[in-house]
């Protein structure tokens, strides 16, 4: 461990640098990282266990992540921080970025926000929450398709009634394809399972474009606050929306939607899973 991240309720976080076992001289190191950047989920331990300052910030994090203002939170700002002066130090091929939960919320947003800057991060994004993961809860899936139709065409048609316009930061992002390792059996990450096959529909229906793109930058709950309140809103950009990811889904029977979340199904040598790369064009 190279170091670790902290606020003033608990560690969150570490930086990991790559050393290779001194048995395995031999061993090829290509492809493997210098360091690595990992955040840890929500802690879901007896209270007894853990710090109540520490449980107390996680779950307002996990309700800013339902808000779309984690990038206003302190933590992330530390976060940040952190990958920005190891991508200065050692340069963005030797850095990844990892997370579980709300780890991958974290990893997420940072690795979003460096795209955004032609910086591209390898990341590797366990359970990442989706917020709007409910909608999967629905068997029928015309009537999935159809609201998420709907949604985005709403979305979009406010965002030009309010002349907000694309710019070139999205059609950078899009180039940033991280990994997504999800659970559909999972309700808090299930959603970007249907959220891709939705995009990979609209693309052979030939009707992917502006909407989508004007869709996908912007949240209608923040462009009806903005439209209300005459001002900018804090959660215009949904931050779990991205373009690109290669999404891999484990339909392992899981026990129950506790085990489908954790961490430890991924460690399992026996899973059935399904690797999808969802490229936007």
């Amino acid at each position: 461990m190279h170091d670790q991240l902290k606020d003033d309720s608990s560690i969150f976080g570490a930086i990991y640098k790559f050393k290779p076992p001194a048995s395995h001289n031999n061993l090829s190191t290509d492809g493997c990282p210098c360091y690595v950047i990992a955040f840890r989920g929500t802690i879901i331990e007896p209270i007894k266990s853990i710090k109540l300052k520490s449980l107390i910030q996680d779950l307002k994090l996990d309700f800013d992540i339902i808000r779309n203002i984690l990038h206003l939170n302190s933590r992330f700002e530390i976060a940040m921080q952190a990958v920005n002066k190891m991508v200065d130090t050692v340069g963005s091929s030797n850095v990844w970025l990892a997370g579980h939960s709300l780890g991958s919320a974290m990893a997420l947003l940072a690795g979003k926000t460096m795209a955004k800057t032609g910086v591209f991060l390898e990341s590797f994004l366990f359970n990442p929450p989706f917020p709007s993961a409910l909608i999967e809860g629905i068997k029928h899936e015309k009537v999935k398709h159809g609201i998420r139709i709907v949604s985005n065409t709403s979305t979009a048609l406010l965002a030009l009634a309010m002349k907000k316009k694309s710019g070139d930061p999205y059609l950078a992002l899009a180039e940033w394809a991280p990994c997504l390792f999800v659970n559909p059996a999972d309700h808090i990450c299930s959603g970007y399972v249907g959220y891709f096959k939705h995009k990979k529909k609209m693309v052979g229906f030939g009707v992917l474009g502006d909407t989508e793109r004007l869709a996908t930058q912007h949240s209608l709950r923040g462009l009806c606050k903005s439209a209300i309140s005459g001002k900018e809103s804090e959660d215009l950009e949904p931050m779990h929306r991205i373009p690109s990811a290669n999404l891999t889904v484990n339909s392992t029977l899981s026990r129950d939607c506790i085990q489908a979340h954790g961490i430890h199904q991924w460690w399992s040598p026996y899973l059935q899973l399904e690797s999808i790369l969802y490229k936007y064009n």
